[in-house]
């Protein structure tokens, strides 16, 4: 028999099987009708319990959106194809889905969404692990399905990211070190013995992510100024195949055929990228030799030079290609008799000088392009030159100052004797 209530209130009753139901209006649909969310138990007292519980996420405003169920698998490749690539940048997307479509959808997508678990997620994260994946691998997998449960929960779709309270795998640091001043000094030497040395000066001294310096045109710098502005940043390439019949190339990258899928040049990495940075003087003068000799070049090519106004080019004009660049990046290296390194550590190196140099941290990230100063901490490093300015103000603080006052040190003075006995007791 039904219990009646008013219109929107919830009702508890019990079929002609002697089944009890409950009905819980929670909201209204899309279509303008009432929400009702039904539950059932064995007796009254189960129904009743169910209904307060529903009652109380309402409420809270805590119960999924009514309509479609989505599964994990469905719901992250709509959010990989219709809300992701509409705002992130085309590596970023690269990377998400590779996560979503190698890693979690066979891994936790049969699972409804609003079923799925912490404990499905570091299941997950420990069989990549195990299969072999790297911790590094498993954390972005990990990142990726909380950034599409986040999603999913400011949409109704789910009441919590199980994402956020799962634990995520550890990844250490790669243990990163800058190049020394005088190392510094040895690249810089080497490289003006070569072809567009003025690139690494560029990375060394202002810390310009490699797309960054590959992506600057002539137009970008203001050389009476003595100003850069950092813009846009090249990308690698990316292809598809475009042959028929199909080469049968593995990569698409080798194929006769190719067709580029992705743009030359993006806007910078975030907004704070987007930047104008001032010039040494020592690096104008390097950029005006480099641009005179640029002008040579052009001039010795003639028809065959391409009119881009890349700063970094090829003899031909041509824009730098970022693999040939870190190959003449491990090649300098090399020449100089120096430890093999990262591209990206000329990017720690510029980050630790601004360090030497006691730049306040708000200057540093608008050099460097950060947009937190957590980055600061990444990628500025203790050198061997800060160590010893540290250690000679410590020795300076600590035996300066005890000097024996015989000696006349600072803790020199009359004894309490000679100040009388009134000081003295």
């Amino acid at each position: 028999m039904a219990t009646r209530r008013p219109n929107g209130d919830s009702s508890i009753y019990q079929d002609k099987d002697g089944k009890w139901h409950g009905r819980v209006t929670v909201g209204i649909k899309d279509d303008g009708t009432p929400d009702r969310r039904h539950v059932r138990g064995k007796n009254r007292a189960e129904v009743t319990k169910k209904v307060r519980e529903l009652e109380k996420k309402r409420d809270e405003g805590n119960v999924p959106k009514a309509g479609k169920k989505w599964t994990v698998a469905s719901w992250l490749t709509h959010w990989v194809e219709n809300i992701a690539a509409l705002k992130v940048r085309p590596n970023t997307l690269a990377g998400y889905r590779v996560a979503v479509n190698v890693h979690l959808i066979p891994g936790v997508g049969g699972h409804r969404l609003e079923k799925l678990e912490p404990e499905h997620l570091e299941r997950l994260y420990k069989k990549m692990q195990d299969n072999g994946s790297k911790p590094a691998t498993a954390h972005q997998a990990h990142r990726t399905i909380r950034a599409a449960l986040n999603q999913a929960v400011k949409r109704g779709h789910i009441t919590r990211n199980v994402a956020s309270i799962a634990t995520a795998p550890t990844v250490d640091e790669e243990e990163v070190t800058p190049y020394e001043v005088e190392e510094v000094q040895q690249l810089l030497h080497e490289a003006g013995k070569r072809r567009n040395s003025a690139r690494w000066a560029v990375a060394l001294a202002l810390g310009l992510r490699q797309g960054e310096a590959l992506g600057l045109h002539w137009s970008d710098i203001d050389l009476d100024e003595g100003t850069l502005w950092v813009r846009q940043s090249m990308q690698r390439p990316k292809y598809r195949h475009g042959c028929d019949p199909f080469c049968e190339k593995k990569h698409a990258g080798r194929c006769p055929d190719r067709v580029r899928t992705n743009k030359q040049v993006a806007p910078t990495k975030s907004k704070a990228g987007k930047r104008l940075i001032g010039l040494p003087d020592q690096l104008i003068k390097l950029l005006r030799l480099h641009q005179e000799e640029q002008q040579r070049e052009r001039l010795a090519a003639r028809q065959l030079w391409n009119e881009g106004d890349w700063v970094f080019a090829t003899e031909t004009g041509q824009p730098l290609i970022p693999r040939t660049d870190w190959d003449e990046w491990k090649r300098l290296l090399q020449a100089a008799g120096l430890r093999d390194g990262r591209l990206h550590d000329a990017r720690h190196t510029a980050g630790t000088i601004l360090l030497i140099l006691g730049v306040p941290e708000r200057i540093v990230m608008e050099v460097m392009g950060w947009s937190s100063s957590a980055m600061a901490q990444r990628y500025q490093h203790v050198t061997k030159r800060v160590r010893r300015d540290v250690a000679k103000q410590i020795g300076g603080l600590i035996w300066e100052a005890a000097k024996d006052p015989a000696e006349g040190g600072p803790d020199s003075g009359p004894t309490a004797a000679e100040e009388g006995p009134d000081r003295a007791n």
